[in-house]
């Protein structure tokens, strides 16, 4: 028996690792698991320990004011960790929390792989000596990080982004051509919303999003809820705008979409892999914001942006990110043939870059054969 303990604390750590727990039991049949984590990850079995609910803090005076929570989660964790002695820890981005676990772990003489890299190249880049002492083997995602950290003399593998693994499949269900009469929705072009997962990102943005609807009365706008949050939390921010919720069905919205407005994160790169334009949006605690701004170290807050090292779509960040601005360039989105044409060229090259399907399996070969199981 194979024991792995997994540790994700977001949405899309969530999803990333369930399909890694997916293919580590394809290599090995013996594989049991515990984890931190969301509703896919209980699909492939196993025993949670903590959902993603109760871990998703968002910036840097969230974490503060809920620091008495996450120090709790983290003596828990540790307890946890030792009372079922894995045979490896998987820490899934969530770097505040994970690099604590890894230096507990590392003391205590258990083997860590960090799969999706702590973004240590936007900042806290000191980082890299707790990485080098308490990570055995990192993964990541994301083409240019393994130049990054060759350059800080860490050898790192990139199996590929596993959002490949997810999207790829199902971009052309045919499926998806019903999702307007199973949602009754009416044939009007759609604006997809995604205004993120947690209550505070959602809270900073669907107002300005949801109000676009009144302004495009041409186009029917629907938001892509998740089951955490009920109606009455989203309308208390969308307000009395004429928006559509349809809940936990973000691929078949994006494959019906003319243009979506989208919060920062994985979803811009869930967007254009669905050939659909964009704006990203970025809204934070002013707190919060005003300490990123001196800290951060990248040129733009979008993967898509990152991985092609351009303006590919454009980004609308704190008070850049208001009505008349979201307005102008959603107008752009939908009526300017060249600037659409222009984005979704570049979509193309982006997902060249990503380094193709079967990247979730590549990672499971990876881990497997550093535990010393073949499969």
């Amino acid at each position: 028996m194979s024991k792995y303990y997994i540790i994700a604390g977001e949405a899309s750590g969530d999803v990333h690792a369930a399909n890694l727990m997916k293919r580590l039991k394809a290599r090995d049949k013996d594989a049991v698991f515990r984890f931190w984590g969301g509703d896919r990850m209980a699909r492939e079995g196993g025993e949670p320990v903590r959902h993603i609910n109760e871990l998703a803090f968002m910036g840097f005076w969230e974490v503060f004011v809920n620091l008495g929570t996450v120090l709790r989660n983290l003596r828990f964790c540790k307890r946890d960790i030792s009372a079922w002695s894995p045979d490896v820890i998987i820490l899934v981005d969530y770097p505040g929390f994970n690099l604590r676990i890894a230096e507990y772990a590392h003391k205590n003489d258990m083997r860590v792989v960090y799969y999706i890299s702590p973004q240590i190249w936007a900042w806290k880049q000191s980082r890299i000596k707790k990485i080098k002492r308490a990570v055995d083997k990192m993964l990541v995602i994301l083409p240019f990080e393994k130049d990054f950290y060759a350059r800080l003399n860490y050898p790192v593998s990139f199996p590929g982004n596993p959002l490949l693994d997810e999207i790829v499949p199902v971009r052309d269900n045919p499926e998806f051509a019903g999702f307007r009469k199973a949602h009754n929705l009416s044939e009007k072009p759609i604006v997809a919303v995604l205004p993120g997962s947690r209550k505070q990102e959602i809270s900073r943005k669907l107002g300005d999003m949801a109000a676009m609807a009144a302004l495009f009365p041409d186009y029917q706008f629907v938001v892509a809820a998740v089951s955490a949050h009920d109606k009455e939390f989203y309308f208390k921010y969308a307000g009395n705008a004429n928006v559509f919720l349809v809940y936990d069905q973000t691929y078949p919205l994006l494959a019906n979409a003319e243009a979506a407005l989208v919060a920062s994160g994985t979803a811009a790169l869930e967007t254009a892999l669905f050939n659909v334009p964009q704006v990203v949006c970025y809204k934070a605690n002013k707190i919060s914001y005003q300490i990123a701004r001196r800290l951060v170290k990248v040129k733009f807050i979008s993967l898509v942006n990152l991985i092609m090292d351009k303006p590919v779509v454009r980004e609308m960040i704190q008070d850049d990110f208001n009505r008349e601005a979201l307005r102008d360039e959603l107008d752009r989105l939908l009526y300017n043939a060249a600037y659409r044409s222009r984005m979704q060229e570049d979509y193309r090259q982006l997902e060249n870059m990503l380094g193709g399907e079967g990247a979730s399996d590549r990672a499971a070969r990876e881990i497997t054969k550093f535990i010393g199981v073949e499969g």
